[in-house]
């Protein structure tokens, strides 16, 4: 029987003491906060979107941009409908909404948390509340974890699963890097995803607070047009610029955010082709043809959006309706389908859901979550450099990663 410290109490955390605490070994779960998994209760908008209900792994790798094929041994050990089968065993109902996303029937986070709880105690893991200062090592080998009040506490086993640098005020200030690379792992450049991006148009803070629902949106090189991400459903405008499910997951694809370079197009009538639109802005301006230009979009679109929406066409605005040329018309198509807003920068790696980079997966054993460099270091969850698009992936990979490291160490 190895001792075994765990150091993190998200997901990836829990999950790994719990099943290194089934396999026989002795557990310390060590977590800064007084309560497990805080991430975890903001995640989803407090629904916890916890993983997603694909039954193929090759369709989680498909949805992890970097380093997803270092996952395969994991999903292989603990794929979605094992997340699925840990809740519901554990008395959380879960049910699955659009684009396969998994949520508890109550549609509270707190409820996978409370599971999560009880599991630790069913699994008999012992559980500190405090903050690692060090992991020691002798021969290579990890030793002793310390903690801030100078308390060591001697292992064979390590478990690293203290999160990334997003949502500090939950518990992710990015000290588990700091222990990997003390213990000589290289550090991939860390980097928000899943964030919301600033814009240096007036105009989002002109609309702040107001939500578009079925929109698509295309995010384009400014220079040469070229799409690198297209997606339909919701999105957001802030004093900032622009959030939304859409835009953290447009986020993902975009690897270095240099300002000017990026472009957001949105479609604000993606069920209508140009033709189509134009033969509903005719008909509408049949009934309105005495009315000012700027008083006549009511049944296209949002007040807020209607000065913003004028002036970027250039009409204008006091022109009657019946008096605006073909060409004005199609002026008017071209920005509704292609509502443009340029990109500077994502907000800060504070407000991502997720942080992009981590220790680099080349220096860990992907059949073992085992580091390659230090004898009984493992790792597991957001730590490592892999991360993925929405839907409950992310989440998934903390329960495989987790899963694993439990299992082998």
């Amino acid at each position: 029987m190895s001792k075994v410290v765990v150091i993190g109490g998200g997901p990836a955390g829990t999950l790994a003491a719990c099943v290194a605490s089934k396999n026989g070994h002795e557990v310390t779960l060590i977590e800064r906060n007084t309560r497990i998994g805080r991430k975890l209760m903001i995640t989803g908008k407090g629904r916890c979107n916890v993983t997603n209900a694909v039954t193929d792994p090759k369709e989680v790798i498909d949805q992890v941009p970097v380093n997803g094929r270092f996952l395969f041994s994991a999903l292989s050990q603990f794929m979605t409908y094992d997340t699925m089968d840990l809740f519901e065993g554990l008395g959380v109902p879960l049910k699955v909404e659009r684009g396969n996303r998994v949520f508890p029937v109550s549609d509270k986070s707190g409820d996978i948390v409370d599971a999560l709880a009880r599991y630790l105690r069913e699994c008999h893991v012992k559980q500190l509340c405090g903050r690692v200062t060090a992991i020691n090592t002798v021969d290579n080998s990890v030793s002793s974890v310390v903690t801030e009040d100078g308390t060591e506490y001697e292992c064979d086993k390590v478990i690293l699963a203290t999160g990334g640098m997003s949502y500090t005020a939950t518990g992710s200030t990015g000290d588990g890097y700091e222990f990997a690379r003390a213990l000589g792992h290289t550090i991939v450049d860390l980097n928000p995803s899943l964030v919301p991006i600033e814009s240096s148009d007036s105009c989002c803070k002109a609309m702040q607070g107001l939500a578009l629902k079925n929109v698509e949106i295309r995010v384009v090189e400014t220079k040469s047009g070229k799409v690198i991400y297209k997606d339909f459903g919701e999105m957001l405008f802030t004093h900032f610029g622009v959030s939304g499910p859409i835009i953290l997951s447009a986020s993902s694809h975009i690897r270095k955010m240099i300002d000017g370079q990026y472009t957001l197009l949105i479609d604000l009538k993606p069920a209508l082709s140009e033709e189509q639109l134009d033969f509903r802005v005719q008909r509408d301006f049949l009934d309105q043809q005495n009315k000012d230009f700027q008083n006549s979009l009511g049944g296209l679109l949002p007040s807020k959006m209607i000065p913003i929406v004028v002036e970027k066409c250039g009409i204008d605005p006091q022109k009657k309706v019946n008096q605006l040329t073909k060409q004005e018309r199609h002026a008017l198509v071209y920005t509704l389908k292609n509502f443009e807003i340029p990109l500077t920068k994502f907000r800060p790696i504070n407000e991502a859901i997720i942080t992009s980079g981590g220790v680099d997966t080349r220096e860990i054993n992907p059949k073992t979550m085992e580091s390659k460099l230090v004898g009984g270091l493992f790792f597991a969850g957001e730590i490592i450099d892999v991360d993925a698009y929405t839907g409950g992936f992310n989440l998934q990979i903390a329960f495989s990663t987790g899963y694993l490291a439990g299992t082998c160490c």
